[in-house]
């Protein structure tokens, strides 16, 4: 496998789902947007090399797509607009790739001209999805994307980031929810307080009855 994220610590290769698990404050977001390059960091390598002095829109161009908490979307913008803005493809190209994920997230086809202020929250995170999708990432970032979506758009969600990472792409999903993140991670790694406290199998950490106590140490 070829490992895409080296914080030092831990790796994501190709086709992995990795679980990023902690308490609120216990540091997930701030490991987002250090990947990302919006804090400043000690060496940080994708797909093999070192991007560390790299700025976010370089690192972002390398293959990196990211779902931020709360989304973020455009909201005066329209879903089919949404998409089209996200995307650094050229024109024919980008168009294509519009219509691509609309047929794959079916609950935007059916409102590709809707504002994304006036969508519901599931089909928002769809929205945000798809965005981050736009350009095929090879590595994918999503913080906290189940927050407030009812259980069925969740099990949806869980399942298209499944099919993602089939694809080769490498996930890394920041969760509370731990038994909902490891169903779909094959590793998980528990922070609290900005270091890392654990990393292991998806399986080992369920099973771990000392997981609740880590996932509370802030």
């Amino acid at each position: 496998m070829i490992d895409v994220l080296d914080t030092g610590d831990f790796a994501v290769a190709a086709g992995e789902i990795v679980a990023l698990l902690g308490a609120n404050g216990a540091g997930k977001t701030t490991l987002m947007e250090t990947i990302l390059g919006f804090r400043a960091s000690r060496t940080i390598r994708l797909f093999g090399q070192d991007v560390t002095a790299l700025a976010v829109e370089q690192r972002i161009a390398l293959g990196v797509g990211y779902v931020p908490e709360r989304r973020r979307l455009f909201a005066g913008l329209t879903v089919a607009e949404n998409l089209e803005a996200s995307s650094r493809l050229p024109a024919a190209q980008r168009r294509r790739r519009v219509e691509e994920m609309l047929a794959a997230f079916p609950m935007l086809a059916e409102r590709p001209q809707a504002r994304a202020w006036l969508l519901s929250g599931g089909q928002q995170q769809m929205l945000a999805l798809a965005r981050a999708l736009i350009d095929r990432p090879r590595l994918l970032l999503l913080d906290e994307p189940t927050l407030g979506l009812a259980p069925l758009v969740v099990a949806e969600l869980m399942a298209r980031l499944r099919a993602v990472a089939a694809d080769g792409t490498a996930i890394l999903l920041s969760e509370q929810r731990a038994s909902l993140a490891l169903g779909i991670a094959q590793r998980g790694v528990v922070l609290s307080r900005g270091r890392v406290m654990r990393i292991a199998s998806a399986q080992e950490l369920s099973n771990d009855p000392q997981l609740a106590d880590l996932m509370a140490g802030g």
